[in-house]
């Protein structure tokens, strides 16, 4: 606990400062601490897989992949916390690849579809917390086969 430390030893200088030696006769002291404490945001998260794997058993079929995650973030009270997804590379085994798409399970949760130039939300909450739910992962490749395709997901808060 870094920041609890930090405030600790501040508030033990501004005691000390406020209690100084008694002054020398007449003489009075007086003096002004000001005191600033700065939180930082921080956030951690855990996802079940870094990879999706599609088996798709006939052309046009849709495939599911799913991903479980657990989300904390601590921030300033009220602001928003991201967590957004995006392919690490292209659809392994699909040339052009087949549009895949989400759709979010739990609270804060969003549905979308991943983009081929960046990350796409996938879930957006306010404040401090900690949050879990599933990402459920659909596409529709034009031929049977095994595919799979590493994504990458980044929890954010200012």
């Amino acid at each position: 606990m870094r920041s609890s430390n930090l405030f600790t030893a501040v508030c033990f200088s501004a005691l000390t400062l406020g209690f100084s030696a008694p002054a020398a006769s007449a003489e009075t002291a007086s003096g002004m601490v000001v005191v600033t404490v700065l939180f930082s945001s921080r956030t951690s998260l855990t996802v079940s897989s870094e990879l999706l794997r599609f088996d798709v058993a006939a052309a046009g079929e849709t495939a599911t992949a799913a991903v479980d995650f657990t989300a904390g973030a601590r921030t300033v009270a009220g602001s928003e916390v991201l967590l957004s997804v995006e392919p690490a590379v292209g659809l392994h085994g699909a040339s052009p690849g087949p549009r895949v798409s989400f759709a979010g399970v739990g609270a804060g949760t969003l549905a979308g579809s991943l983009g081929p130039t960046g990350p796409t939300v996938a879930g957006r909450w306010a404040g401090s917390g900690l949050r879990t739910g599933r990402l459920v992962f659909s596409v529709s490749p034009p031929a049977s086969g095994s595919y799979a395709l590493p994504i990458r997901f980044v929890l954010t808060a200012p």
